[in-house]
């Protein structure tokens, strides 16, 4: 229903704070990731019919037994999608920093 507005608020953290963020970690993959789970489920759900371009746009919002499960909904898998996506980029950043680390080494051995 709206697990994607705990992605898309952990994207605006990461888009706000992005130039304090050191290069090492790149935070733009994390944005694409981020950002691009948002809209693919943005459509989603406006496909299923979640979303309305009326208020209050998200249909569990009208009935307060739809609204408690949109948060638990939010709560489980908004959180748990949010991680894992973040789990994955973190690794994506040991993995290029290992090959980055054994691309200078090799260099290294070549020049001596």
């Amino acid at each position: 229903m709206a697990c994607f507005l705990v992605a898309a608020a952990v994207g605006i953290f990461t888009t706000v704070f992005a130039k304090k963020i050191p290069e090492k970690y790149h935070i733009e993959w994390l944005n694409v990731m981020i950002w691009g789970g948002v809209l693919a489920l943005l459509v989603e759900h406006v496909w299923h019919g979640e979303i309305v371009p009326w208020f209050p746009f998200l249909t569990a919002m009208s009935d307060p037994q739809d609204a408690s499960e949109m948060f638990h909904e939010m709560a489980t898998v908004g959180v748990s999608m949010s991680v894992l996506v973040t789990g994955i980029w973190a690794v994506m950043c040991a993995a290029a920093d290992a090959i980055v680390k054994r691309a200078k080494e090799a260099s290294a051995m070549q020049t001596m």
